[in-house]
């Protein structure tokens, strides 16, 4: 089942969260392949992408392997709010997300992302401009609140929805809470109860299992996937497709789960450089061994040796060779 964001619909209602530092356009590439409902870019700066930073530029890219290709700004002045739609219009972006929900100290500290939970006032001046300046659907992320004192998302959704946006996906912690405890999917009702537009929940979905619970619980349209797409970038199409037959991808065979993995390497080096590309790298190649090793495929002992030897080395052909021994190893095991 598709949810409706103004003009666009997509084809299922599991998506990708966005997640600085792990959303580039290779992850998101194999999430779009693998039948996410939707996948949505790292955070963009809005001012900084207007005066084209090549670190935004990156982000924001995926206009010609992405539809609908959705970019998500932040920022904390309507100026660049608006300028930065109008260049992510540009680019292409079929959808734009208002960030309100990041927790990052470095994010809050400039009054961005989840800050602006402290300022309603503030934040919907934001959100008006930014709707004001795109011909596009405009979607809003956001937390519960700033802290348990604090619990306004219904507020801001409610004001949100009236001044034009199209979809809201809420966070079920607050931004106090960063990533501790559980997600409380039973918060997010109260924003079900305050908004009619399309509501999807977020936080600590990782199987299908959980996806039927958060909707259940919160009254959500849909779900969003995050950390659980950790070295499994092709997850919440996995999940669609157990939610609804044909709207996603089967959990791919050990080959397919290589072949994913080696187009990210080959498309990582190609986006950031052999360099920094290999370092970037690093990350999704230690969460694709811990993947393996929770599924037994291999041991502790060889995941430590994997750790110590794949993810601190800098020639990218032996990189390459390594993964392709390291699935070689577990196809033979399975033959």
């Amino acid at each position: 089942m598709g949810i409706k964001i103004g003009n666009v619909e997509t084809r299922n209602n599991v998506f990708l969260a966005p997640m600085s530092g792990i959303t580039d356009e290779p992850f998101r590439s194999i999430a779009h392949e693998a039948g996410a409902g939707l996948v949505v870019s790292e955070m963009v700066a809005s001012e900084e992408l207007v005066r084209e930073r090549p670190d935004m530029m990156r982000r924001a890219r995926g206009q010609n392997k992405l539809s609908p290709f959705v970019m998500q700004l932040a920022g904390r002045e309507a100026k660049w709010m608006s300028e930065g739609a109008r260049v992510a219009q540009d680019m292409g972006a079929d959808i734009i997300d208002i960030n309100m929900g990041c927790p990052a100290r470095q994010v809050t500290g400039g009054l961005s992302g989840s800050a602006l939970m402290r300022d309603l006032d503030h934040a919907l001046t934001l959100i008006e401009a930014t709707v004001a300046a795109a011909k596009v659907p405009v979607t809003l992320k956001m937390r519960l609140g700033w802290d348990d004192k604090m619990l306004n998302a219904p507020e801001l959704a409610k004001r949100a929805e009236a001044a034009g946006i199209a979809l809201i996906t809420v966070h079920g912690r607050t931004r106090c809470q960063f990533y501790t405890g559980r997600a409380d999917w039973k918060a997010i009702r109260a924003v079900r109860d305050a908004i009619k537009i399309p509501l999807i929940a977020n936080g600590d979905g990782q199987s299908a299992e959980d996806a039927r619970a958060m909707m259940a619980v919160s009254g959500a349209d849909g779900i969003m996937i995050g950390r659980g797409s950790y070295g499994r970038p092709w997850w919440p199409g996995v999940i669609a497709e157990q939610l609804n037959q044909g709207r996603g991808e089967k959990e791919p065979r050990l080959d397919q789960e290589q072949k994913f993995l080696m187009t990210q390497h080959m498309e990582t080096l190609s986006l950031y450089g052999v360099v920094l590309g290999n370092r970037t790298f690093r990350k999704h190649l230690g969460w694709t061994i811990s993947r393996l090793l929770q599924r037994n495929l291999i041991s502790q002992e060889n995941a430590e040796y994997l750790r110590s030897t794949l993810l601190r080395e800098n020639d990218n052909q032996k990189v390459k060779e390594g993964i392709v021994k390291l699935y070689r190893d577990q196809l033979d095991k399975a033959a």
